[in-house]
């Protein structure tokens, strides 16, 4: 009977460190997660027009096809690698968050001078000049993995970045948090975005009531607003999160002027406020400060990679420049 007890008093034990492990992970990704917000909501931004010009029966297949191929991405391509290079070369971590925020500023500024200089798309005219939507779903999926392969590595760096776990398997256990959560959370909020004009157009059509009717009517038209502010939302996000990574690495690798220079600018900025708000106003002005920097950045990287890392990318793959998302 003894030994029985010892056991059970064994098994408690393991239960509670165990339980404590689960709420430090879930700390931990909660942090990281939110670390990770800008790529989300450029992600979340980005993948309905994927969608677009499909027939509504495919829409959520086409999406979980794409869920499928993030969660590959994330858990069985990155999350080792991810691991490897926490353990083997964290000093390649910093310059690794550089090269996606440049990513991040680049595809921002890109975004906006497009909108200030509209210039024709070549991947529309592609996607018009193919007649078979069995092989435009597979280009468009194929596609969209890509693209999220590239979000994906952002994600997981910033996460490893901020993870501060006191083992290799808390470490990897809340990447692959991360990792899972993220891409549900994504995933999940463009199923309901691509989908609701569908509910709108429904209960326009066959609702009982006219508050019903009426409703249907103000989501079907207000589906396209809601995807013009996320575009809007995740391209300041993008320069935002870039642009806080660039200064914080140059921060890291030697490099202070920036990031001394934006902190100093904040805190004199805030102490113009009363006191409770002075948090507020000096991490609002620290995101404005670095969304101008990831945007001035961007608009500078611009002519270098479509003159220069673009036709060299192009010449080695064979494929055209600035096929980006």
């Amino acid at each position: 009977m003894s030994g029985l007890l010892a056991l059970l008093d064994d098994v408690a034990a393991i239960a509670k460190v165990a339980a404590t492990s689960v709420d430090d992970i879930a700390a931990a990704a909660g942090k990281a997660g939110a670390k990770t917000a800008g790529v989300l909501i450029d992600d979340a931004a980005v993948t309905p027009k994927y969608v677009q010009g499909f027939a509504p029966a495919r829409e959520l297949p086409i999406i979980w096809r794409i869920t499928r191929g993030s969660l590959f991405n994330k858990i069985v391509i990155l999350l080792p690698v991810a691991m490897l290079l926490a353990n083997f070369a964290p000093w390649l971590i910093t310059p690794l968050l550089m090269l996606g925020g440049s990513y991040l500023c680049f595809e921002g500024a890109e975004k906006i001078f497009h909108v200030l200089f509209p210039h024709a798309d070549h991947v529309v005219h592609e996607d018009m000049s193919v007649k078979d939507p069995g092989h435009l779903e597979e280009s468009k999926v194929k596609g969209a993995i890509k693209t999220d392969f590239i979000l994906s590595a952002e994600i997981m760096t910033i996460a490893l970045s901020v993870i501060e776990a006191p083992s290799l398997w808390m470490q990897a256990a809340t990447l692959a948090v991360v990792g899972i959560a993220v891409t549900v959370a994504v995933y999940g909020s463009v199923a309901l975005i691509v989908k609701m004009d569908d509910v709108g157009l429904y209960m326009a059509k066959n609702g009982h009531t006219g508050f019903g009717q009426a409703l249907g009517r103000g989501l079907v038209a207000f589906m396209p607003k809601l995807l013009w502010l996320l575009s809007v939302v995740g391209t300041a996000a993008m320069l935002w999160v870039g642009g806080s990574i660039m200064i914080h690495g140059a921060h890291d690798l030697g490099l202070h002027l920036p990031y001394e220079t934006i902190h100093q600018w904040a805190v004199a900025t805030a102490h113009g406020v009363s006191e409770q708000f002075q948090g507020t106003v000096e991490w609002s002005v620290t995101a404005l400060a670095d969304g101008i920097f990831g945007l001035i950045y961007g608009l500078i990287l611009i002519p270098v990679v479509t003159r220069i890392i673009g036709p060299l990318v192009g010449a080695v793959t064979g494929k055209k420049a600035g096929q980006g998302h």
